[in-house]
């Protein structure tokens, strides 16, 4: 059975009407629409999605208030029916320019382990049932990560990378060689693919399928990110295409989603497809 996750936090705060424009990006709601996130979360919900992710990919380290809000707030959306999962985005996504998209960071090791210290001991000490290490592109980082969730008691986790293709990450690493560096995490509960494009995604699927391991896929709408102009390009791709989910299945793909450009209306598609598969 088919775990389906939540879609772009993004998308779903602009249809309803929320400015995600700034530095924080969906994180900014926590502050000015704490309600209209909240809202975005439960249209998810309500859309089929199991998992919802918090507001905090973006959410600066030392801003703890926040980062503990954004579970408050996916926790109130959540209830009873579904899971709430920590977002734990790379260093590049706080520098807010799309280095996320290439991984290469002006910044030395020591300084984004403390990053990432600091926000994950935040969030730990929230009420989250799990960490969605996601967007990933570099193998060192999500390494990094990994060691640091152990340090804080290896809480349930996915770690979900990047790619630019089907075998490399937007860091230029091989992804495969990627997620053998986490594959010992204690308490791993998948890796996979988010961020990029339905096929970039598959391919992906098809190149970590022989390691043996759960799977999470949730990629973007197929268009592409144009970081300069702050702008989607191309043509958006059907995610709920059952004939691609069927395979993603039988390639060990436990959980399914949808990342930027993909609100509560093309996760519920999504969520009828899986549910047709079982």
């Amino acid at each position: 059975m088919i775990t389906v996750i939540d879609g772009g936090l993004s998308t779903a705060l602009a249809e309803l009407g929320a400015d995600t424009s700034g530095p924080w990006w969906t994180a900014d709601a926590l502050l000015t629409a704490p309600r209209i996130l909240e809202a975005a979360h439960r249209a998810f919900v309500a859309a089929g999605a199991r998992i919802v992710t918090t507001a905090s990919y973006q959410c600066p380290s030392h801003e703890h208030e926040a980062l503990r809000a954004s579970t408050d707030v996916a926790r109130r959306a959540a209830g009873d029916d579904a899971r709430v999962a920590a977002s734990i985005g790379p260093f590049g996504a706080w520098l807010a320019d799309g280095s996320e998209y290439h991984g290469r960071y002006d910044a030395p090791l020591e300084v984004m382990r403390s990053r990432h210290s600091e926000r994950i001991r935040v969030l730990a000490g929230t009420n989250v049932d799990l960490f969605a290490v996601e967007t990933q592109p570099r193998a060192d980082e999500a390494e990094m990560i990994a060691e640091i969730l152990v340090d804080h008691g290896a809480p349930p986790a996915w770690f979900s990378f990047g790619c630019r293709d089907g075998s490399t990450t937007y860091g230029g690493d091989d992804v495969a060689d990627a997620v053998r560096r986490i594959a010992g995490y204690p308490n791993l509960v998948a890796v996979g693919a988010n961020c990029a494009s339905p096929d970039v995604v598959d391919a992906v699927v098809s190149t970590l399928a022989p390691l043996g391991l759960p799977m999470v896929a949730y990629p973007n709408h197929g268009r592409a990110w144009d970081a300069v102009a702050r702008s989607w390009t191309g043509e958006a791709s059907d995610l709920a295409d059952e004939a691609r989910l069927g395979r993603w299945r039988r390639a060990g793909v436990a959980m399914v989603g949808g990342c930027c450009g993909v609100g509560p209306n093309e996760l519920a598609h999504l969520a009828r497809s899986c549910a047709r598969l079982d």
